[in-house]
């Protein structure tokens, strides 16, 4: 199964972005996004931003997210660490 994560672009130059995923910023290849702005939410997958998403979409994705990891805890099936 693949998994691609929202996040927000917080700094671009030329095809080398940082996104923001919820307070954890990485460097993320922009190749393939070459319209994508600072601001602008980007999908992400294996180190790349593949497409633009709307933020209202990647909202609720992390939403979900969030919702999936509880479920998980509540039921000891993973301890989630958060690097804090």
């Amino acid at each position: 199964m693949c998994l691609a994560v929202p996040g927000q672009i917080v700094s671009r130059e030329g095809d080398e972005l940082v996104v923001d995923f919820q307070g954890t910023r990485s460097p993320i290849g922009g190749v393939m996004t070459p319209e994508a702005r600072c601001g602008d939410w980007v999908l992400v997958h294996a180190g790349y931003a593949i497409s633009l998403l709307d933020e209202a979409e990647a909202r609720k994705t992390w939403e979900y997210l969030r919702q999936a990891e509880q479920l998980l805890e509540s039921e000891g099936v993973a301890d989630v660490d958060h690097g804090d």
